[in-house]
């Protein structure tokens, strides 16, 4: 005997119910992923951006697919870490010489601000009293500067679990990172599958695009913080300052951190200079980094990715600072991705 066939209404009925309880089974599954979602995102973009080189790595290990992936990670890992660990070196050193420099400085006596910084409404004042202040007790400076780090962690009481927070965010990157090495070709074959099946080829385009726009965000990215690094080291160098090389590339590295990462190194020392009565090389960095350092960054990465990616300027600006406010530093990179993604479908049902 055939089986009774089902009513054409019950079996749309069940398939729109298997369709409600897959949708809620995706909601739960990015509920329980939600904490490790940026580590994630981390991951796949370093995977995707350095996937040629991991080819090779595989290739020439022949069947060891973990060790090609342990050696892919551990390249990226010195990559990244060995270049913050060795800045995070040089910079204790130069901090410990500044405060030296600055205690010397305070200890030799009373020092007159420039008359320019002195007239300073509101400011030049209060800051030649504090420098008397200072330079009156020798170890003022060193209980200023120990009041004002206590100061700092007191009123950030979040520091130290920001801290641990993002070192568990790039353990589980790293970690992350080894299983999308060795099991990316497996999850790629099964995702183009069910993409295909779902939707057929009509969605090729748009993952070709938001490839393309990945690696163009990341090499765009890494050639404006070396434009940076070296543009603002040759003006350390110009005005005279200790260890250019560091301080740029410092720069560079802080580069990441968009609108005030620069600015960061340059600024502080510009004022330092003005400060101490060196005018013509405090007004020399200030503008060096106005007008050369700080606008690199604004106007090249977006040029570079607009060329190559063919999307339009303004929206990559928008790309990265909307990313940028949604998702946080990695939103630099996803946030071009999703506008050109858009705008990619935009041209197609124009076109049609």
């Amino acid at each position: 005997m055939s089986e009774p066939e089902i009513p054409l209404r019950t079996a749309h009925s069940r398939r729109l119910l298997l369709d409600f309880l897959l949708i809620l089974l995706g909601l739960a599954c990015l509920a329980v992923l939600q904490p490790f979602l940026a580590a994630i995102a981390w991951a796949l973009i370093l995977s995707y951006v350095t996937w040629p080189v991991h080819r090779w790595i595989r290739a020439a290990l022949g069947k060891f697919d973990f060790a090609a992936a342990l050696v892919s990670t551990m390249l990226v890992i010195c990559a990244v870490v060995v270049p913050v660990l060795w800045l995070a070196v040089l910079v204790q050193g130069e901090l410990v010489a500044g405060y030296g420099n600055l205690a010397a400085y305070f200890a030799a006596g009373p020092h007159p601000l420039p008359a320019m910084v002195r007239n300073i409404p509101g400011i030049g004042a209060q800051l030649q009293a504090s420098i008397d202040r200072l330079a009156a007790s020798p170890e003022a400076f060193g209980r200023s500067l120990m009041g004002w780090v206590q100061r700092w962690v007191t009123t950030s009481p979040g520091l130290a679990a920001n801290i641990s927070r993002n070192v568990g965010k790039a353990l589980t990157t790293v970690f992350t990172l080894y299983f999308c090495y060795r099991d990316g070709d497996a999850a790629m074959r099964q995702a183009r599958a069910v993409i295909r099946r779902l939707f057929g080829k009509r969605l090729d385009p748009y993952f070709q695009s938001a490839g393309i726009m990945m690696r163009t965000v990341v090499y765009g990215s890494l050639v404006c913080a070396l434009a940076q690094g070296l543009i603002a080291g040759l003006g350390f160098w110009i005005v005279g300052m200790q260890a250019p090389v560091l301080l740029g590339a410092l720069t560079g590295l802080l580069s990441a951190v968009p609108w005030v990462g620069t600015a960061s190194v340059w600024g502080p020392i510009a004022v330092w200079l003005l400060v101490t009565g060196k005018i013509w090389q405090g007004a020399v960095l200030l503008g060096w980094g106005v007008l050369l350092v700080h606008p690199t960054d604004n106007i090249l990465r977006p040029f570079l990715i607009s060329r190559v990616a063919h999307v339009p300027f303004l929206l990559v600006m928008f790309g990265a600072l909307g990313g940028l406010s949604c998702f946080g530093l990695v939103g630099v990179f996803v946030g071009p991705v999703l506008l050109t993604v858009g705008l990619a479908i935009w041209r197609a049902w124009a076109e049609e």
